[in-house]
């Protein structure tokens, strides 16, 4: 995930201002020597690192910090400030027209997945009650357009499209159907190329002067580094974007462009991409994202994940099991596959304050949530229902089954049971106090099967 070199370094530096029980002018520029060599490794705009730091030191050295009974803490909360600033202050929203529809141009370099993109917008959209209509206006690359209606078509979003005309006559008479169907969002995709070019821009500005689209949304790659603050200011001087995409943010990249693309553009960072699936697609919080940079978590982002992946119903049905203490592996294997539809494991508790940071580089092995389902399928409806059942003999059956060692179903049982045993104590009395107490994942998430 991006930003994790940055997060070490930052938490490296902050480790030694935290070991003191009082600061002073020079331990607080160190500090942010270190934090401004961070910044410039995780490839950070030369300028934003050091206006960014020069801020900081500025109010980390007043007397308000140096005479704190937690002058660490002190600065690291300035730091946070800060880089929340730095990225924007707060979230901004997309833009919605006073009359229907609300016309959103999304444009970038060719490669930078902008087709991809609409339809993943497009479903975020559909998903808030909307209805959203997809445009093809690259009519240069080819299958561009049979790209969009096939993301289209997995989102459950309609494509408009008129093979090669001209992208403002598309563009034009699609606004048109929108308004006579109902559609409430166009989102225009235009044509890109693999670099800035005139021909490219005056067709942009050709298609931003005729249709006058309501926000203008740029994608940036992050995994371009500094070079894509550049094509974010290039875009911005001729166009005059609204908004930005950060896409690949969970890649091995170091995430500079979001620091700096923002800072460099003056433009709000409103969409980041967060993996390869069109549900991957998230609403950008700097204040958010400066906690997770700073390894406190996103415990808010996590919770809003959950509340629009997961069955409400099952939901409250699980409950009622827990309190019952009837958590079966039929349970198990429901909360299994609910989890995988949140995405990326590692991602997911990284949100949680601290679990990141000790997570490290452990690579959390996702196949195992595969083969955990594959021993629980190998069982009959009654073994799952009653794992007590599960005797030797019908131990090698269910490990034949899915070809497994019964050593893994050993291993998967006895996880199963030290669940059970911590849903009974938590069901006792003074089970808040307990999960307040509890500063452990519960069994079984810390490795093994799961």
């Amino acid at each position: 995930m991006a930003f994790e070199g940055l997060s070490d370094k930052l938490e490296a530096a902050f480790r030694k201002l935290r070991g003191k029980g009082k600061l002073n002018e020079t331990d607080v520029r160190t500090a942010m020597r270190e934090v401004r060599l961070a910044l410039l490794e995780a490839d950070v705009n030369y300028k934003v690192a050091r206006d960014f730091t020069a801020r900081v030191t500025e109010r980390a050295i007043g007397a308000q910090v140096m005479e704190s009974l937690t002058p660490g803490q002190m600065v690291i909360k300035i730091v946070n400030e800060e880089l929340t600033e730095l990225m924007g202050g707060t979230r901004s929203r997309l833009a919605s027209a006073p009359h229907p529809p609300t016309v959103v141009m999304m444009c970038g370099l060719q490669g930078v997945g902008k087709t991809t993109y609409c339809a993943k917008l497009g479903l975020m959209l559909k998903n808030q009650g909307n209805r959203p209509l997809l445009v093809a206006c690259d009519i240069y690359r080819p299958a561009a357009i049979k790209q969009l209606q096939i993301v289209g078509e997995k989102a459950g979003v309609p494509v408009f499209e008129k093979g090669t005309a001209d992208p403002v006559e598309i563009a034009r008479d699609a606004i048109r159907l929108a308004k006579d169907q109902g559609y409430d969002y166009v989102l225009l995709d235009t044509a890109g190329r693999l670099h800035i070019d005139e021909q490219l821009m005056d067709e942009l500005k050709r298609v931003k002067a005729e249709i006058k689209p309501h926000e203008i949304l740029l994608l940036i790659d992050a995994m371009t580094g500094q070079d894509a603050v550049n094509v974010a200011a290039a875009f911005n001087e001729a166009l005059g974007v609204d908004g930005l995409v950060l896409t690949k943010l969970d890649g091995d990249t170091r995430g500079g462009a979001a620091l700096s693309a923002r800072a460099v553009t003056g433009k709000p960072i409103k969409f980041i991409g967060t993996g390869e699936k069109l549900g991957d697609l998230d609403v950008f919080h700097p204040d958010r994202m400066a906690s997770r940079i700073l390894g406190m978590g996103d415990v808010l982002s996590l919770i809003e994940k959950a509340e629009t992946t997961l069955d409400e119903k099952k939901a409250l049905e699980l409950e009622a099991k827990l309190r019952k203490n009837k958590f079966d592996l039929n349970d198990l294997l429901n909360q299994l596959r609910e989890m995988k539809k949140m995405g990326n494991l590692k991602e997911m508790l990284a949100m949680l304050p601290g679990v990141g940071r000790q997570l490290g580089d452990v690579e959390i092995d996702e196949r195992q949530f595969d083969r955990t389902q594959a021993i629980i399928l190998s069982m009959t409806p009654q073994e799952r229902e009653k794992p007590d059942l599960i005797n030797p003999s019908r131990k090698r059956r269910i490990a034949a089954g899915c070809g497994m060692q019964v050593e893994d179903v050993n291993r998967l049982l006895k996880q199963y049971r030290d669940m059970q045993r911590m849903f009974k104590q938590f069901n006792g009395k003074g089970m808040r106090k307990k999960m307040r107490r509890m500063g452990q994942l519960p069994p079984g998430m810390g490795g093994g099967l799961f």
